[in-house]
């Protein structure tokens, strides 16, 4: 089966928003066994919609088609679609029955311009959207079945689990039984990784894949048949023997997440104080549902006085080493541990950039602390040539990996290729 999506938007195609839905589609797809053979991107534009759409369709056996089925002039692909097949938009009653219906029960007046929503190529085949208004459909055009989705990502997401995912498997089987294992990796990078595996023999049916997804580095190993499958756990051992330290995580896109799956409902509690990473490892664990089990609170501790007066700092450490030092991150790590004694508290302090360097301490300098009932530990490490985002993402992720160390009894610090530090 040759897989393929279209992606359409001028807002796509022209960088004004980040494409995620194709990223999450492709991912999916993978994580099915299914790889995604081409993808292609066009305007609202008539003619270039009609284009794409005959000239793809030669090609693939099916075509998942994102977005443009809005109710307004610039949501094109059911026309483009149309027009691409030689025939006439028809109203589907069914549709119209259905969005008079939802507007009736949301309590609330149906615009003339969402029945544009209801009206399909002649040969369509209605597919339901159960939490939009946003007709979804299927049409055959030379060898291709070209499925057409929302581009609201909560509804993409609905219809392409509980509809393409079963379409697929229907028409085309589900093929070789597939198995992927993913690795998460820190303070490494593509390449340092790929040259730890290159002694690595592969059975056959298991392959390596890299994503970068900064701060993380993210291996897969794939396994296609059955064979493949049985091995996989070995390969994946080995795979891990390899890589040593680097590994943070499995099968989690995040150490956020990882960080989560391991204090949620343990018993252990967490307080956090934030300078330079200004709320962001906070944020990330609270976008778990859960999280309040064990956060007890996070705080955003910017300036030289809230650090003084909200967790305790001693004046003279700041005059004596500064804010951004191993001093004040380990005082503000157990500064606001103490406040609801909690079992372990993260602290950071930093320069992010783009100014504020100085040759003792340039941009991208960043301290972090982790303060345990036991002891404090700490570093002051460089993230050099960095935005001012990465510097941010990247420290929250070396806070998150010294917990999760510590979390599982082995050394708190340990060196990232990718990442110096500064010696005590």
């Amino acid at each position: 089966m040759k897989l393929e999506m279209i992606c359409t938007g001028e807002e796509v195609l022209s960088g004004q928003i980040i494409d995620t839905n194709a990223a999450w589609v492709a991912n999916e797809l993978m994580s099915l066994g299914i790889e995604m053979q081409q993808r292609t991107t066009v305007g609202d534009r008539l003619a270039d919609l009609v284009a794409v759409f005959q000239e793809r369709s030669k090609h693939a056996d099916i075509i998942l088609v994102n977005g443009g089925l809005g109710p307004t002039s610039d949501d094109m692909s059911a026309l483009a679609m149309a027009k691409a097949k030689g025939e006439d938009l028809i109203e589907n009653q069914q549709w119209r029955d259905h969005l008079e219906n939802w507007f009736t029960k949301s309590g609330r007046v149906m615009s003339k311009s969402n029945l544009k929503q209801a009206w399909l190529p002649e040969s369509a085949v209605m597919i339901d959207n159960p939490v939009g208004t946003a007709c979804g459909f299927r049409v055959k055009l030379n060898k291709a079945w070209l499925f057409f989705t929302p581009g609201v990502p909560f509804e993409l997401k609905h219809m392409f689990k509980e509809q393409f995912v079963p379409f697929i498997t229907e028409e085309f089987g589900s093929g070789d039984n597939t198995q992927l294992h993913k690795l998460l990796t820190i303070g490494y990078g593509e390449s340092t990784l790929a040259d730890m595996l290159t002694e690595l023999t592969l059975p056959q049916g298991v392959e390596l894949g890299y994503r970068s997804s900064m701060p993380h580095i993210e291996i897969k190993i794939f396994a296609r048949g059955d064979k493949a499958i049985r091995e996989l756990p070995q390969v994946t051992k080995a795979v891990k023997e390899c890589l040593g330290t680097a590994v943070v995580a499995e099968n989690k896109p995040t150490l956020a997440e990882e960080i989560h799956a391991r204090l949620f409902q343990s018993g252990f509690s967490l307080s956090v104080a934030e300078s330079c990473t200004g709320g962001m490892i906070t944020s990330q664990l609270i976008d778990f549902a859960g999280s309040s089990s064990y956060l007890h609170h996070g705080l955003v501790t910017y300036s030289n006085e809230s650090k003084v007066k909200v967790l305790g700092v001693n004046p003279q450490i700041l005059d004596d080493h500064g804010a951004v030092s191993i001093q004040a991150a380990e005082a503000m790590a157990e500064g606001v541990r103490k406040i609801l004694d909690s079992d372990f508290a993260l602290a950071t302090s930093g320069i992010a950039g783009p100014e504020g360097g100085t040759e003792q301490k340039p941009v991208g300098t960043v301290a972090i602390a982790l303060a345990t009932r036991n002891g404090i530990y700490s570093q002051m490490v460089k993230l050099p040539s960095r935005s001012r985002q990465l510097v941010r993402s990247l420290s929250a992720a070396v806070a998150y990996d010294m917990l999760r160390r510590a979390l599982l009894d082995e050394a708190v610090i340990v060196d990232y290729p990718s990442i110096s530090r500064f010696e005590k």
